[in-house]
């Protein structure tokens, strides 16, 4: 019988507030002020009536009959209170609608949409709606509160429903507001709270405005350290891919390898090249063509590799400065290149739509998952690598070459093949890390010219042949950087950053990690 009785009372409510036919001539007859009045009121009792009726005007499809709104629908004219077709003469009148009167009806829809079945469209609606509320949508937003499931969304109405008693005349519902307020790490609140200080007179409502502001100040602090924390980590992953080649191709076989970054460019090329591939004969499975990439890039950059140690490199091998300016005219070489093959400008890489988008955890803080795939995929390589290194049969022979190279020949070990699968095997590294650097940005010739300093910074600072040492110089040097930049800006940072590592190299010349064993020794 309950049940019934709240049914019937939901039932006569609606009935109540159907659109009327003097509302509907309210709101598209009249002057500005009136009818901005009348619109504000209709948007309290919402139906579907008076949405679609709202609708028809922001869509320019309402025209007036001797003082008589109707909406135009396939040339034929349509009643908004009853929804009988009625004729529309040639005499109809356009409602015209100023720029004044179409931001308030937009701002009407998106508080209507807050009703909608759809989750999609609330929360578009709730972006529209921010910072542009007032009391009188405090029916409509005490409504959708009400039947609100979606927990973030309950929480954003809150707030937006606070927001629309910050500007109250009643001193009291301006204090629960601001103790309302207060909970939020919303940028926008901030900015509300500073805006409602400037006017408020009230000394208790203004000292409640003072403490909430600081709350919410202190919560987009926190949010901003976590911000620079992310994004520190995130750099740190991609100096860390990028490094870790160079881990083994200078670190492990001592080979000054300045072409490293160009390898790095043709893993982003080959990625470029898949993505092309897909589109043009798998578009229905192109969310998927980065799982591809991968190999092909890894591939790509090996063979490259293995055929610039099996051509110029190998005849170097004790020479670092003429590997130096042989690697850096290869680099030039591989640059020119790929301008022939793919032009000068930069070329775009898609994300699939699975790694668009991100994950908002405050207001201020939002975790991309490109990025986030990025950070994971960074940790697998390291693991791939420190297995291939540590526990298997090419692993330990590219250990026993690096340590020392007679004896090692004299066990039967290739030492030749076995230059040439590491150097491939730290090539290949590039080009993963150039398939992962072409999901944050364009992919150019010049992609690698970025990069290369950097890398040879992480794997001096860690340590000289030590995976270790490149794992926690890379993951350090990415947030130091970060965190300086939020003081100092981007330029003062990255001079910091370098005096840094010229004064720890000072101080210890072998790195974080140094070489242990007779090889350290030598």
């Amino acid at each position: 019988m309950r049940k019934i009785l709240v049914i019937a009372s939901l039932l006569l409510s609606a009935s109540a507030h159907a659109l009327t036919a003097d509302e509907a001539k309210a709101i598209a007859v009249g002057e500005g002020d009136s009818r901005i009045e009348a619109l504000r009121a209709a948007v309290t009792k919402p139906d579907d009536k008076t949405t679609a009726f709202i609708q028809a005007l922001s869509d320019d499809a309402v025209k007036v009959v001797a003082g008589k709104p109707l909406i135009v629908k396939d040339d034929k004219g349509i009643d908004p209170v009853s929804g009988a077709e009625v004729a529309l003469p040639d005499t109809a009148e356009d409602v015209m609608n100023n720029n004044r009167m179409r931001g308030e009806i937009d701002t009407a829809l998106a508080a209507l949409r807050l009703l909608s079945p759809d989750e999609a469209v609330r929360r578009d609606a709730l972006k529209t709606l921010q910072g542009d509320v007032d009391e009188s949508k405090l029916p409509l937003l005490d409504k959708a509160f009400a039947q609100e499931t979606a927990p973030d969304l309950k929480d954003r109405l809150g707030q937006l429903r606070a927001a629309a008693l910050l500007g109250s005349t009643d001193k009291v519902k301006r204090l629960e507001a601001a103790r309302l307020l207060a909970e939020s790490a919303q940028q926008a609140t901030q900015t509300l709270l500073i805006e409602r200080l400037k006017i408020e007179t009230e000394a208790d409502v203004k000292a409640a405005l003072e403490s909430g502001l600081r709350k919410v100040e202190a919560r987009l602090a926190w949010g901003d350290r976590l911000g620079a924390l992310f994004s520190g980590i995130s750099l740190g992953s991609i100096l860390l891919l990028v490094a870790l080649g160079l881990a083994i191709t200078y670190g492990l076989m001592g080979v000054i390898n300045m072409a490293h970054g160009e390898l790095m460019m043709i893993g982003a090329y080959a990625t470029y090249v898949v993505q092309g591939v897909f589109h043009k004969y798998f578009p229905g499975a192109f969310d998927w063509y980065l799982l591809a990439s991968v190999p092909v890039a890894f591939m790509t950059s090996a063979l490259v590799g293995a055929a610039l140690e099996r051509s110029v490199i190998r005849f170097l091998y004790g020479r670092p400065l003429e590997t130096l300016l042989a690697t850096w005219g290869i680099s030039l070489m591989l640059m020119q290149l790929v301008r022939t093959i793919f032009g000068a400008q930069n070329v775009g890489v898609e994300n699939p739509s699975w790694m668009s988008g991100g994950v908002q955890l405050m207001g201020n803080l939002s975790l991309p998952y490109n990025r986030l795939v990025i950070v994971g995929f960074s940790l697998f390589v390291l693991a791939s690598v420190a297995f291939l290194i540590g526990k298997t049969r090419l692993g330990l022979f590219v250990r026993g070459v690096t340590q020392n190279r007679p004896i090692a020949a004299c066990m039967g070990v290739n030492t030749a093949r076995i230059d040439t699968y590491a150097f491939a095997l730290g090539s290949g590294i590039a080009g993963l890390a150039g398939c992962a650097l072409s999901q944050i940005g364009n992919v150019g010739p010049d992609l690698g010219q970025g990069y290369i300093v950097d890398s040879f910074m992480v794997v001096v600072l860690g340590g000289v042949g030590q995976l270790a040492g490149t794992v926690y110089a890379a993951l350090g040097l990415g947030i130091l950087n970060k965190f300086l930049e939020g003081w100092t800006g981007a330029v003062l940072a990255k001079i910091a950053v370098l005096v840094f590592i010229i004064v720890f190299i000072q101080k210890r010349p072998q790195g974080i990690f140094a070489m242990k064993g007779r090889s350290a020794e030598a």
